[in-house]
């Protein structure tokens, strides 16, 4: 036997035995069981009674001389059958007289007792040294069971240390796919993916929740019931499963690594991340790649989302939302998180009871945003209802061709945000326009964003969700914040107003001060209660509790103090942008 293949460790079977050279020189004829010269041997055994049946436990190959019973069909029958029905792997018989010369007699009684067999017999006519193979066997299987230890503690310690350092889901969904060579797939317990790789991973997560529930099968893969999969989760509470879907049968320690990999996975689980935290994940990469990316298409963008729960009604519409907490300068920001991911959980919570659907990704600390349609499955449509906040009676604020459409959409977001009245935070909601394209409602979400972004500057908010056409020339100025010509126009229209009352264009010692330091806001505020009232000067004076005489005073100091007339309508409206701008981005 070559000293390589005693110490490879890999498993023993008898067709390897045979190769030995003791037994190649032996010259081994195989009388029966050809196809099953592939078995693994578990032991070697030395027999010379047919009464052998209670010495086996399964697995073993018996070697004898069979001196005692190999003239006699019957007791070599009695023999190969007490081995079958112990299960031993096969055996070897030695069939040499006494002066070491074939027994040919022997070997036509073998030959007809094996006939028909599955049980590998193979017979030797040259004499061998048992003691020999069997010392050779035991070496090579000893080589394979420290083999196997050595790669059960390089398992043992993979995992200790991602587990040691934290390691996310995906990391370690990772490492398995490359210890086992093929696709590893983590789903949770609505068959929704959390994290897969390894090769051809991603074309089965495109059609995933069809191959589990058997709707299709992957060219070349068994079903889903013979799949190899570990649960993942506390027993109390499994969140999920490590499915490996194409796993080949002679794949060695294949289920202690993945035993091991959910071990992993919900220690992980319960240091920091709960189910939800880990579909956010998924969801956000993939509406990161679909922004990203320009090699998207509609039909795999769909695939992609329905594999992680995403799976809405025929030709239903999508429409983008974003979700941006109020917060004030001095708010903790792990408040804010906290805020951010209960809300999470409650609109996702939410939208499965109203048995909608969601396509959710966080964008910054704060704010969030989601794809938001009927869930498949929905057979009737909503009762069209009266217009609630955020939606007027002639469908002013949407963006469908369809009224009706429309109406079902605001309708659909109004229900799921009553279903978050009394949760312990202020947000706005910006909304994108709604579209059948998953491509274009992912790209509304950065609509969305801007939207709710300007909403939250508002003074007073009255409606539930806003769109761009609510946000009015507001909108327009937070698409142009970060224009410097944008800044130069305000400036320069109130600049009298931004400048200390000594005269000295803003400087102080020589020195440029910042213009919010030195703003007359007295001044300001008049001006902004001036154009928020149309010069209308009795609602101003009601409105800021000044006399008649008081109030025209301060308008001639303003009107001087800018050096034009707020009757002319064109700079009413140049110091309206400016004031605007100011207050939002000064």
């Amino acid at each position: 036997m070559d000293t390589a293949q005693e110490s490879s460790g890999e498993a023993l079977s008898i067709a390897g035995l045979l190769e030995f050279e003791e037994i190649r020189a032996a010259e081994p004829d195989v009388l029966a069981g050809d196809a099953g010269l592939g078995r693994t041997i578990r032991w070697v055994h030395i027999a010379d009674s047919e009464h052998v049946e209670r010495f086996l436990e399964g697995g073993e190959l018996v070697l004898t001389t069979a001196t005692t019973f190999r003239h006699s069909q019957a007791a070599m029958s009695e023999f190969l059958d007490q081995l079958e029905r112990a299960g031993a792997a096969g055996t070897i018989i030695e069939l040499v007289d006494d002066d070491s010369e074939p027994d040919a007699a022997a070997g036509t009684v073998v030959r007809a007792a094996a006939s028909e067999r599955d049980l590998p017999v193979v017979v030797l006519f040259r004499r061998v040294k048992f003691v020999r193979i069997t010392e050779l066997a035991h070496r090579s299987l000893l080589a394979q069971q420290i083999s196997r230890l050595e790669h059960a503690r390089e398992i043992h310690e993979t995992y200790t240390q991602l587990s040691l350092d934290r390691a996310g889901v995906q990391t370690i969904v990772d490492r398995t796919a490359e210890l086992l060579g093929t696709a590893v797939v983590l789903e949770d317990v609505s068959h929704r993916v959390l994290a897969h790789s390894g090769r051809g991973s991603h074309t089965l997560t495109q059609k995933w929740m069809d191959l589990v529930t058997g709707a299709s099968t992957a060219p070349g893969e068994h079903g889903s019931a013979q799949w190899r999969q570990t649960p993942v989760g506390l027993r109390s509470r499994r969140w999920g499963r490590l499915v490996v879907p194409a796993a080949s049968e002679s794949l060695a320690d294949l289920d202690q690594v993945i035993e091991r990999a959910g071990e992993a996975l919900t220690l992980t689980r319960m240091a920091d991340r709960d189910e939800q935290d880990l579909l956010l994940q998924a969801q956000s990469g993939l509406i990161r790649e679909i922004t990203d990316s320009e090699g998207f298409d509609e039909r795999s963008a769909r695939q992609r989302a329905r594999s992680l729960g995403f799976t809405p009604a025929d030709k239903a519409e999508l429409t983008p939302v974003v979700v941006r907490i109020v917060r004030q300068t001095d708010t903790d920001p792990t408040r804010v998180q906290l805020q951010e991911r209960g809300l999470t959980q409650e609109i996702a919570s939410a939208a499965s009871r109203l048995n909608m659907c969601l396509l959710m990704t966080s964008l910054q600390s704060g704010a969030f945003g989601f794809v938001l349609a009927p869930a498949l499955g929905r057979n009737r449509r909503p009762q069209r209802r009266a217009p609630l906040a955020g939606t007027d009676s002639d469908g002013h604020g949407t963006a469908q061709a369809s009224p009706f459409a429309a109406e079902n959409a605001d309708d659909r977001l109004n229900r799921l945000l009553t279903e978050l009245e009394g949760i312990a935070a202020s947000w706005v909601v910006g909304v994108g326009r709604s579209s059948t394209s998953l491509l274009r409602a992912v790209a509304g979400l950065e609509t969305a964003s801007h939207v709710a972004e300007v909403a939250s500057t508002l003074d007073v908010r009255e409606r539930s969700f806003y769109r761009s056409s609510d946000v009015r020339i507001r909108g327009l100025l937070s698409l142009l914040a970060e224009d410097s010509r944008v800044r130069a126009f305000a400036e320069g229209e109130l600049g009298p107003l931004l400048a200390d009352s000594t005269g000295d264009d803003g400087r102080r010692g020589g020195v440029l001060q910042s213009p919010s330091d030195s703003a007359d806001e007295e001044l300001l505020d008049l001006l902004e209660l001036y154009l928020s009232h149309g010069g209308n000067k009795s609602a101003m004076a009601r409105a800021g509790h000044l006399s008649r005489p008081a109030l025209y005073a301060r308008i001639t100091r303003l009107q001087d103090r800018l050096g034009v007339s707020l009757d002319d309508a064109e700079s009413r409206t140049a110091l309206h942008l400016a004031l605007l701008w100011w207050r939002m981005y000064g």
